[in-house]
């Protein structure tokens, strides 16, 4: 049998979101997301990150700004420089200095995509020509850091509007390069303009107001109280069949985003708040976790985007509010993840907070679920993948249930320990049970009613049942790390950090025996799939196999230098995979006791692993804020290199043909294009043994291609450190050196360190001909000397 040797990370969940304004190109099929110092560039669709836009220098983007056509995007850095990408390919086209001598906090285009605005913390805004790449206008006057800069969208007007810390509104007339207004009326930071038909601007601040502006008179309309800090304030078209969302007649409507975390529709006309998004039940106690601090209109896809301020990015229906999608732009610390699903469609992921996230993986579409009020520590997933269970430090444990469409819900929930529940596992045959332990040092059985199990029971629950200890036994005098349950239901066991594994019986929680040996902590145990084994991890940097009929250990697996912190059984119990607080990931077979494949996959440690139900992918998640998919590729692998193989014996057969029909030059690049030196020597001393060889071989050497010379002169440096052929080393330096001219060798690759090998070894060559020719006329003087002896004794 052919175990898996190699697994080959195919997909990275990574933070691509840490903060800042969000930027969807006009189709709404990509979106732009600033990350420390890259901006990134996803597939809406997919969620998948397409490329960074990664700046040399390391320093954070503090703002950026997409062309209104959508061919060209700018970034502001710390350093003060601004770049203008080509995003697309991707690649950076222009840098210049900014000219401020502060960051710049904003950026903007005009409508025709010619001038671009910058808003800094210096107090000025600069305004750029992008096609003579040239600072137009340098607009003083604003008082501290200027954070909204934007253009009127009839570009004949040639106005722009800024907002600074002073909580006015300017108006900048570019022909007079002057201030023409100042709309006063907001008492706190002006967080986003919008401009209306019939010349009107909505303004809206954090002072929990927004403000209708007639730009003729350049006086407020009206002042409409939203009741919450707004972030975002943004127009509804005037097209477009609004009706599910309160809007009954023609008139200006916007919707606003803000500390609330709810999207709110509101007439301007009247002041009205016209209809206003449902909270999501779980989300009723804690709005402050929900807050949104952007919003914008994307008419390509219909939808309104939102951020929220834990980095969370949701596509909403315009039409409606229902959410379409939703994508975690940042996780915290990973502690734990498991596969879920019926066909493991979906991960469930237990970040550094108390919401879980479950991800579809075809989409990226993440559903956020709310219900424990601390850290969720460790989560386990039932075998047919629908039901699994969370515990956290908030001392509980919750049962979640995967509904037909892939929606999740809470539908029971037990409390009962006295500390933080730090490890559980679900009972393996049926869906009947779920063992917890914490840092109470107690073991906790709980039944599963069957209410929970069966589908047409488990749609009618509307809030989580109560689950009820079966049994509670003291298990260890340390926190237990990790606690899991035997394939056939009836053994339970638990790690601790007293350096003991324990079996017990899960019927009573009766003690069977003690595994001890662990110089340290164990951090993990795991039943074998198939044989009577336990495996255990510690952190003494050691995995050890275990019997359950003797607790003697049968195996110690070393080769760590960390602790290990998570074990699986893979390849259906042949092979272990151990994950270690170093960020690598081990292989090891268990026949051979040898570990067969180190995985470099993270930076940090590795909380999570799993492996899915067909045993041909694993995910691993790490303090990293990583999670990563694995697919074994042990039979791709296999297969290439038996093509590779293959093709190597069809071209060794092919070059022995070309030289018994003497077709040198196809010769060459045969072997040239086989990467192997020796071959191409052969064929050279096969043309050299022609009559007439020294010229064939300079006939056939000129008509290579340049990086076919390239090859050549990096294989004669290895052929001239052997004396046995230095002949034919020399032959061909020979031929190049005649026919190629010094300027065209001086751009050949490796040219520096060839002529740096070749002068030592050719002289070493020389130097030893010459001693050859001196001993060789020393011996033919003796011999003619012994010859003119011979002569005169004959006389």
């Amino acid at each position: 049998v052919s175990f898996p040797c190699s697994y080959a990370a195919t997909r990275k969940i990574e933070p691509f979101y840490k903060g800042g304004r969000i930027q969807i190109s006009r189709d709404g099929k990509f979106m732009f997301c600033p990350c420390g110092s890259k901006v990134n560039v996803l597939d809406v669709e997919t969620g998948a990150l397409l490329h960074s836009l990664q700046q040399d220098e390391e320093e954070d983007v503090t703002a950026f700004v997409l062309s209104p056509d959508d061919e060209v995007l700018v970034t502001g850095s710390r350093a003060l420089l601004l770049r203008r990408w080509r995003w697309r390919e991707p690649r950076c086209e222009r840098t210049w200095r900014a000219v401020h001598t502060a960051p710049v906090a904003t950026m903007a285009f005009d409508p025709t995509a010619t001038l671009l605005a910058t808003g800094g913390c210096d107090s000025t805004i600069k305004v750029w020509d992008m096609v003579r790449h040239y600072c137009t206008h340098n607009l003083k006057g604003s008082s501290g850091v200027v954070h909204l800069v934007e253009f009127h969208p009839d570009a004949s007007r040639l106005q722009l509007f800024s907002s600074c810390i002073d909580y006015k509104i300017r108006i900048w007339d570019l022909s007079s390069s002057k201030c023409v207004a100042v709309l006063e009326g907001h008492f706190s930071a002006v967080t986003s303009l919008a401009f209306a038909a019939g010349n009107s601007l909505l303004s809206s601040g954090r002072d929990k107001i927004c403000m209708v502006w007639d730009l003729e008179t350049r006086q407020s309309k009206r002042t409409v109280p939203v009741y919450e800090t707004v972030e975002a304030a943004v127009l509804l078209p005037e097209e477009g069949d609004f009706s599910q969302l309160g809007v009954k007649k023609q008139g200006l409507h916007f919707v606003t985003a803000g500390s609330k975390g709810l999207l709110r529709v509101w007439d301007a006309a009247t002041g009205a708040c016209v209809h206003s998004q449902a909270v999501p039940f779980a989300l009723r106690e804690e709005p402050s976790e929900r807050s949104l601090s952007q919003c914008r209109f994307v008419p390509a896809r219909n939808e309104i985007l939102t951020v929220s301020v834990e980095h969370n990015i949701l596509f909403y229906d315009a039409q409606s509010l229902q959410l379409r999608k939703q994508l975690a732009g940042y996780n915290e610390e990973v502690l734990d993840v498991k596969f879920l699903g019926p066909g493991d469609s979906h991960i469930v992921v237990a970040t550094n907070s108390p919401q879980l996230k479950v991800f579809e993986l075809a989409t990226s579409h993440c559903q956020i679920l709310y219900g424990h009020t601390e850290t969720i520590l460790a989560l386990d997933v039932f075998r047919k993948g629908l039901l699994f269970v969370t515990c956290a430090k908030d001392r509980s444990l919750r049962v979640w249930r995967m509904g037909r469409a892939g929606r999740v819900t809470c539908v029971a929930q037990g409390l009962g320990h006295a500390h933080g529940v730090g490890a559980v596992a679900c009972s393996r045959l049926k869906e009947s049970f779920v063992v917890t332990s914490s840092q109470d040092c107690t073991i906790k059985i709980w039944n599963i009613p069957e209410s929970l199990t069966s589908k047409a029971k488990a749609a009618l629950i509307s809030s989580p049942e109560p689950l009820h200890a079966r049994v509670t036994e003291r298990g260890h005098d340390k926190d237990i790390n990790s606690v899991a349950v035997s394939p056939n239901d009836k053994l339970l066991a638990t790690g601790s950090q007293d350096r003991l594994a324990k079996l017990w019986s899960c019927s009573d929680c009766s003690l069977l025996g003690v595994f001890s040996g662990h110089k340290r902590g164990i951090w993990c145990v795991q039943f074998s799939p198939v044989d009577q084994v336990l495996a255990t991890s510690s952190a003494d940097g050691t995995l050890k196999l275990w019997g359950l009929r003797d607790f003697s250990c049968l195996k110690t697996f070393e080769g760590h230098d960390a602790s290990v912190l998570k074990i699986i059984f893979v390849s259906r119990g042949a092979q272990l995979l151990s994950s270690g607080s170093d960020g690598l990931l081990k292989l090891w077979t268990i026949k051979t006791n040898e570990c067969v494949k180190t995985l470099d996959g993270h930076e940090d440690k590795i909380w999570g692993l799993h492996s899915n139900k067909k045993d041909d992918m694993v995910v691993t998640a790490s303090s990293d804020s990583c999670i990563t998919l694995w697919q074994d590729v042990t039979e791709i692998e296999e297969k290439e290199a038996q093509a590779k193989q293959e093709e190597q014996i069809m071209k060794e057969q092919e070059l022995s043909n070309l030289l018994h029909e003497k077709r040198y030059l196809k010769a060459l690049g045969l072997a040239i294009s086989l990467d192997r030196p020796h071959t191409v020597l052969t064929v050279v001393k096969a043309i050299l043994r022609e009559p007439e060889g020294r010229r064939h071989l300079e006939e056939n050497i000129v008509r290579l291609r340049k990086d076919q010379k390239e090859a050549v002169l990096a294989f004669l440096v290895t052929w001239n450190t052997n004396s046995r052929n230095c002949h034919e080393a020399q032959a061909v330096m020979e031929t190049l050196l005649k026919h190629e001219a010094p300027d065209t060798l001086l751009q050949f690759s490796g040219i520096k360190s060839a002529v740096e090998s070749l002068l030592p070894y050719t002289e070493r060559h020389f130097q030893r001909l010459s001693r050859l020719l001196q001993a060789s006329t020393f011996i033919e003087f003796m011999w003619h000397n012994m010859r003119l002896a011979d002569v005169a004794q004959q006389d």
